[in-house]
């Protein structure tokens, strides 16, 4: 009697029952919250995009304030020989090297502190690097654009002031920028998309000239490809900052679009598809 009851067959029912137990347990399962998006690393086949939009951004950066305050906020090559032009009295505006030298110094504190800030958080592709670098800098545009905008700071295009006439007030927005610039190389870096650096553009040019597969086809070359769309657009973006600060001789417009850029690419980061895990 013993043995029948042990070689019996499961009960079906207890079998489904417990079926539907674990698809009950499944169905409950909690999904991820909003907070654990944050923790995804980002898919690496679309983060160079909105890279590519930051050279953009930085032709309409540079474009603008080199015309305007006489310094660049991004590309550092050129700030250097103005630094290096005023030790001997050579600038072509009073105290052009303390702008320089600001955008300089603000630009390697800029450096240090999203670099630090990407060790402090883990990882340069997690989402919630890159939101909030780029949060931070648009933030930091923005109020490079409201300090002009609210006049602290003569704003027009070109400008009336005497060129005698210092203002040393005019450091504040090219630190801001500077400081700002700084954070999408580092995000490049962390990215692993040291191809386009964003702000540089003379190793970029011998990178991509310098490439033994220059010819080759566009699907066979896709570093290639990004060198050269980061020039355009580092290119177009100067030649409309300076078409934008003479058709409305003004300054902060064209950093206004630059901030509305840097927002968007933040929140693409936060709808950017997260890698898939083999």
């Amino acid at each position: 009697m013993l043995d029948e009851e042990k070689a019996a067959p499961p009960n079906p029912a207890n079998d489904s029952s417990g079926n539907s137990s674990s698809e009950h347990l499944s169905e409950t399962k909690p999904r991820p919250g909003f907070l654990s998006r944050f923790s995804d690393d980002l898919d690496p086949r679309l983060v160079y995009l909105p890279l590519l939009v930051c050279c953009l951004a930085t032709g309409l950066t540079d474009g603008t304030l080199y015309n305007a305050y006489g310094t660049f906020v991004s590309m550092q090559t050129g700030n250097t020989v103005f630094v290096a032009l005023g030790t001997s009295g050579q600038n072509n505006k009073p105290y052009g090297w303390a702008r320089s030298l600001t955008s300089i110094g603000s630009f390697i504190v800029g450096c240090v502190t999203f670099s630090r800030f990407h060790a402090l958080v883990g990882r340069g592709r997690q989402r919630r690097t890159v939101f909030i670098s780029f949060l931070v800098q648009t933030i930091f545009v923005a109020l490079a654009a409201g300090i002009i905008q609210g006049g602290l700071i003569d704003g027009r295009y070109p400008s009336r002031r005497d060129p005698s006439d210092v203002d040393f007030a005019e450091l504040a927005p090219i630190a801001l920028l500077s400081f700002q610039a700084a954070g999408q190389i580092v995000n490049s870096r962390g990215l692993g998309v040291a191809e386009v650096p964003t702000v540089v553009i003379t190793t970029l040019l011998c990178d991509l000239v310098s490439d033994p597969a220059i010819f080759a086809p566009l699907a066979q070359n896709p570093k290639r490809n990004k060198r050269a769309v980061a020039f355009a657009l580092t290119l177009v973006g100067a030649i409309a900052g300076g078409f934008i600060s003479k058709a409305t001789g003004l300054v902060q417009n064209s950093l206004w679009l630059v901030a509305a850029i840097k927002l968007a690419i933040t929140v693409f980061w936060f709808f950017c598809g997260k890698e898939k895990k083999a």
